[in-house]
């Protein structure tokens, strides 16, 4: 009888132990249970959350894009910084995506999402401003522009009349320089007019004595000194005053006879504009009368060649008188 007690209770204790590890197993089942269901729960939310993400991240990229676009203008400088702009945008929200897609890191890439949100702000405002910068710019270019066509209009202006006044300036030089040559020509008129005539020129041969004193000689060996005069004629045009006289005297063979140490020298013949020498010159105190002047030349040169001697008389740069002499 003990025996069937003592099997009774050892059975129990089997099955006790049994139930409890049972229990135990069932347990622990349940709790893994449900920690895999909390994963899986808290999986699904993370997908959720990483496809709402991508849902925002694309919205929120294409609306930036667009409102980029809409901020295009003619000038190329500022579409360049948008297209850099759009540029940036794609390398951040490549870069979010990998984080999207790794579904490990989603308040990261929540914070980005905000960044580039912010970002975008950024740009739209920098863009802003630069379109309002360039339109100051526009406007003041404009203002630019008419000023300059204003001084372009004054400038053509002041052109056309600077070319009026060199046309009345080249007339009125013309016109000075026409009456300056008439004024030559009237002042050579008068100065023709005035030139005093002279007449009945004779040239004798002398010789010096050893007294002193001088004789007539008509062979050219014996002649040393020679003695000019002429007769000057009336001319009321010329003004009383001093009258300068120049006498060349020209040889047998055309050569002008002179001597520098006597006076001899050039003058300008204004009948042809040559210079001419002549062999002295000799002043006489003119007061418009008919009188006869005699003057001696002596070139101390030896004997004179024979031939027949040419002597020709200026006055104020004109030939006013001439004749000729022979030495036999």
């Amino acid at each position: 009888m003990a025996t069937n007690d003592s099997s009774k209770q050892r059975l129990l204790a089997i099955a006790a132990v049994v139930v409890v590890a049972l229990l135990a197993i069932n347990a622990f089942l349940l709790y893994n249970k449900y920690t895999q269901d909390r994963v899986i729960d808290e999986q699904k939310t993370d997908l959720a959350e990483a496809d709402k993400l991508k849902i925002e991240l694309e919205k929120q990229y294409h609306e930036a894009l667009s409102e980029l676009e809409e901020m295009r203008t003619s000038n190329e400088e500022l579409n360049a910084i948008i297209d850099q702009q759009k540029a940036e945008l794609k390398l951040q929200k490549d870069k979010i995506d990998q984080m999207l897609r790794g579904g490990t890191d989603l308040g990261r890439a929540r914070a980005e999402i905000g960044n580039m949100k912010s970002q975008v702000e950024q740009y739209l405002a920098r863009i802003d401003q630069l379109k309002q910068e360039n339109a100051a710019l526009a406007a003041e270019r404009d203002k630019l522009s008419e000023r300059t066509q204003a001084l372009s209009t004054n400038l053509d202006s002041a052109h056309v009349r600077n070319q009026q006044l060199a046309s009345e300036k080249n007339l009125l030089a013309s016109e000075k320089e026409q009456l300056a040559s008439e004024k030559t020509k009237l002042v050579e008129k008068v100065n023709l007019a005035s030139v005093v005539k002279v007449d009945k020129i004779n040239v004798t041969g002398l010789k010096e004595r050893n007294s002193g004193k001088t004789v007539k000689k008509k062979y050219a060996k014996n002649v040393d000194q020679l003695k000019v005069c002429f007769s000057t004629t009336e001319n009321q045009i010329a003004k009383p005053g001093v009258e300068q006289f120049f006498v060349r005297i020209l040889t047998p063979v055309g050569e002008t006879m002179s001597v520098d140490e006597l006076g001899s020298g050039k003058m300008v013949d204004k009948a042809t504009g040559d210079e001419i020498p002549y062999t002295f010159m000799k002043e006489y105190d003119y007061v418009n009368d008919a009188t006869e002047l005699c003057f001696n030349w002596d070139p101390n040169l030896g004997a004179f060649s024979k031939g027949i001697y040419k002597v020709e008389v200026y006055n104020k740069g004109h030939l006013s008188g001439n004749g000729e002499f022979q030495l036999k």
